[in-house]
């Protein structure tokens, strides 16, 4: 009878004699594989066939140059299978942008594979400069560490597109998820990397007993995560502020319909029904907030809207919307930003802000010059970045920080130097349908919860809107694709400050610099250990 370890070795093997197209269409496969554990469907075993398989590959490779290749062709599957969903936007104007879709899909899965082909080539130089010495644990660690700094730097290079990090894969489990509060999501990817690719040690020239010890310890140390997370979740509290009734508006209201002349006003008014609607359960709102670019108006160029939308202010309290914010007519130079701004009762406005970190294609066009191409966003005039991020102190309200769109996906910059009490997201991912993609985007949006120790309130024209305590936990949720309201009190921020929001990026480059170092010292001397 053919034992595990046989079979991995036999599959290794497999692998290994893969050439040309088959080998590409087989680490594809394996990419996609990899994406199929993120949200919704949070197939998890399958990380491991996926990971271990790249290992595999690149441990086999016969230099750099094809084990980038190899982790291209991954990352390209990876990318493709978990990023489909960008292609849907192109579809809301079919006829001038859907013949861009499948380009879209490509070229953004192309750009994001170069980031797991970088850490592969970097692994197998590693593994080659190590003359081989490095043992199996030690490569895995190396290799995990490479994939995680990689992940790090996909945040940061062209404006930055941290989406579908790995470790969003534990938003599956409140409990795992806390360990987000000291090493950010980060910790989690490495965590999860290292965990996948471990069993790739017993098709390794090491196996046998040692490396099923390995492999043990190795999923002991998750359930250890596990266990601390549950801990922590046992003393959490379920206070929220005094005084603070949030009404969520989530109005439905299709992408191709949102920017009709004709439906305009409508849209507006279906919406002002539903923050004048009688609460159902509980005491009646202090607070309503609209999802981004709710208004499709520029406020303070149509007249009498600013009142009208005062209407829908509790008394005392505050109406938050998103709209478009201009220059006035006839300034110059023009801009136009993506705002949020807050109404009292009587329609003055008691505070804005401006997204600052733009969707290039979406909301702008880089190198406008030499690209003869409009932006998906309504209209042609390119929108102008905000000053950044800042906490926003409104009346009767605790200061929070905003956040608008995609803004929320970034670990560690999601809050600005005057520390806010909690963050509000208004997003419209009503351009993606009912695909992954919004899953995903509230999946980052609460890893950013965990992270700071924050609650996040997220508000989306079709979904999925939600309260989010400062442990990551969904307090209530509007699920994707339908209309209605969520009224709710507002979870308190937890006392002090979690590791990661005040360490940020320096835990995240101390842990992969202990986790490198680590597996650079695990020499085959431990051979004798079986490792």
């Amino acid at each position: 009878m053919t034992t595990p370890v046989g079979r991995a070795q036999t599959l290794r093997l497999w692998l290994a004699r893969r050439k040309g197209w088959r080998r590409w269409v087989v680490l594809g496969a394996l990419g996609v594989m990899a994406a199929l554990a993120l949200p919704p469907l949070y197939l998890l075993p399958l990380l491991i066939p996926a990971f271990s398989g790249l290992l595999w590959a690149v441990e086999d490779s016969p230099g750099t140059g094809r084990a980038f290749a190899d982790g291209w062709w991954f990352g390209f599957g990876f990318s493709a299978a978990g990023l489909y969903w960008i292609g849907l936007s192109f579809f809301v104007d079919a006829a001038m942008y859907g013949w861009m879709a499948p380009f879209a899909i490509a070229g953004m899965a192309a750009g994001m594979a170069l980031f797991p082909a970088l850490a592969a080539a970097l692994s197998r130089w590693v593994f080659a400069a190590g003359a081989n010495s490095i043992s199996a644990l030690g490569r895995v660690l190396v290799f995990s560490a490479l994939w995680t700094a990689s992940e790090w730097l996909r945040g940061w290079v062209l404006t930055g597109f941290p989406w579908n990090l790995i470790g969003t894969v534990w938003t599956v489990s409140d409990a795992i998820l806390q360990m987000a509060a000291v090493t950010g999501v980060f910790g989690l990817s490495l965590l999860s990397v290292v965990v996948a690719s471990m069993p790739a040690v017993l098709a390794g020239r090491v196996g046998g007993p040692g490396g099923w010890r390995t492999v043990t310890i190795t999923f002991a140390v998750l359930g250890v995560v596990w266990l601390a997370g549950a801990g922590r979740l046992s003393q959490a509290t379920e206070e929220t502020v005094s005084g603070v009734r949030l009404r969520l508006v989530q109005p439905n209201i299709p992408q191709a319909l949102k920017w009709k002349p004709e439906l305009r006003r409508k849209h507006v008014l279906k919406q002002l029904a539903l923050s004048r609607a009688p609460a159902v359960q509980g005491p009646p709102p202090t607070h309503v907030i609209w999802a981004e670019t709710a208004v499709p108006y520029v406020i303070d160029q149509t007249p009498g809207l600013a009142k009208t939308l005062g209407l829908a202010a509790p008394k005392g309290g505050l109406i938050i919307v998103g709209a478009p914010r201009a220059t006035p007519p006839g300034a110059k130079p023009s801009r136009l930003w993506n705002s949020l701004l807050a109404f009292d009762s009587q329609g003055r406005v008691r505070g804005t802000y401006d997204k600052f970190h733009l969707v290039p294609f979406g909301e702008y066009v880089p190198l406008r010059g030499l690209l003869p191409i409009n932006k998906l966003t309504a209209g042609r005039q390119d929108f102008s970045p905000g000053p950044g991020i800042r906490t926003l102190k409104l009346d009767s309200l605790p200061p929070l920080s905003a956040l608008i769109c995609y803004e929320v996906i970034f670990p560690g910059r999601v809050v600005g130097i005057d520390r806010p009490a909690w963050l509000l997201n208004l997003t419209n991912d009503g351009w993606f349908g009912l695909s992954s993609g919004p899953y995903q985007h509230f999946a980052a949006a609460r890893l950013r919860a965990v992270e700071e120790g924050l609650p996040l309130v997220r508000v989306a024209n079709t979904g999925i809107s939600g309260i989010v305590d400062g442990y990551g936990r969904t307090v209530k949720s509007l699920g994707l694709g339908r209309e209605g309201i969520l009224d709710s009190d507002l979870p308190v921020a937890l006392s002090g400050r979690t590791p990661f929001s005040r360490l940020g990026d320096w835990m995240t480059g101390f842990m992969l610099v202990v986790v490198l170092g680590a597996g650079l010292m695990m020499r085959r001397i431990v051979k004798s250990h079986g490792y």
